[in-house]
């Protein structure tokens, strides 16, 4: 059975959720959680899910913030940020200690998401 890859977006924006979902749910199975808690609810309920891409800037958690307690509970996932912003020393520190594989800019280019997608689940 051909199963699709399951990606985890998180924002705080309904706009960019339902664009992610849009871009990206022919391809993949898309979950996304307007918030970190949402965030880690919906991995707490779908394990299987490979590869977690959270906006940085969110209200209450955000996404470095909501990206570290995943990977406590579920190491193993490839996690990235995207954000509408220049890198911040938060986000390099992220990519150096490794906790972010990558981190996108807004608007966001689906061709490269989808690379990046591919490339780290179909090996």
């Amino acid at each position: 059975m051909d199963t699709k890859p399951k990606v985890l977006y998180v924002d705080d924006e309904p706009i960019n959720l339902q664009l992610f979902e849009i871009n990206f749910s022919k391809k993949y199975e898309v979950y996304i959680a307007p918030n970190g808690s949402g965030g880690l609810d919906i991995l707490d309920k779908h394990p299987d899910i490979s590869v977690i891409i959270s906006d940085m800037k969110m209200p209450g958690m955000n996404g470095i913030e909501f990206i570290e307690k995943a990977k406590e509970k579920f190491p193993n996932k490839r996690y990235y940020i995207l954000t509408g912003f220049e890198i911040t020393p938060e986000i390099n520190s992220a990519l150096e200690t490794g906790l972010i594989l990558q981190y996108f800019r807004k608007p966001f280019n689906s061709k490269k998401i989808e690379a990046v997608i591919e490339n780290k689940i179909i090996d």
